[in-house]
């Protein structure tokens, strides 16, 4: 049905079949190469993570509804972790539809969602969340919040200390937000999802090697 593999910081390849969709593709604002796939669709969680390829299908950096390929987006605004409230809503979440599948990709953000924020999100089978903290990102604690509040059953953590990443503030152990939510620990170098059936009934982190 489709892939998911991490690249470092926040960023994340989805592949079915016939698409691939990169989100925050540009990885050298920590250091490495930038993802540049021809025809791929791209997603921003912020404007400065997009890189514009002119070979992409489709670049989405902000709120609103999209249909490509083999997806279904839906962008919601949130407050950075980095701004005041009251600041302009910077940052986007999503919600992507693949199949019967749904997955949930969070950015820098703020801690504190809305019930309406939530509510757009709806319920999520995967949840892509960043873990690293240190005032840039969700720290482990913050990260938990939100997974108890969105309740899905796949956990995927990205943006953690990776000493091959050169990260604007240094970011938390991964092993901090992982001992911490107590959930059982799955690490693979792709996560494959043949069927909506294949992912777990229970709360599971999925622990991508970097590629």
């Amino acid at each position: 049905m489709f892939d998911i593999e991490y690249k470092g910081g926040n960023t994340v390849l989805i592949t079915t079949k016939k698409a691939t969709l990169v989100i925050d593709p540009k990885l050298s604002i920590v250091g490495l190469k930038d993802i540049v796939i021809k025809d791929a669709v791209e997603i921003a969680t912020e404007a400065r993570f997009a890189t514009n390829g002119q070979d992409a299908k489709l670049l989405i950096e902000g709120p609103g509804e999209y249909g490509v390929a083999d997806f279904d987006i839906k962008g919601v605004p949130a407050q950075r972790h980095l701004d005041a409230e009251g600041q302009p809503l910077l940052s986007t979440m999503y919600r992507i539809e693949v199949g019967d599948v749904r997955i949930g990709v969070i950015g820098n953000i703020y801690e504190k969602l809305s019930e309406d924020q939530l509510e757009e999100l709806g319920l999520l089978d995967i949840l892509i969340i960043p873990v690293g903290g240190n005032g840039y990102t969700l720290d482990a604690t913050g990260a938990i919040s939100l997974v108890s509040k969105i309740d899905p059953k796949v956990v995927i953590p990205v943006h953690y200390d990776d000493k091959a990443l050169k990260y604007e503030v240094p970011q938390g152990e991964l092993a901090q937000f992982t001992t911490e939510l107590g959930a059982p620990v799955e690490t693979v170098a792709k996560y494959k999802v043949k069927s909506p059936a294949s992912i777990p009934a229970t709360l599971t982190v999925v622990e991508l090697t970097r590629s």
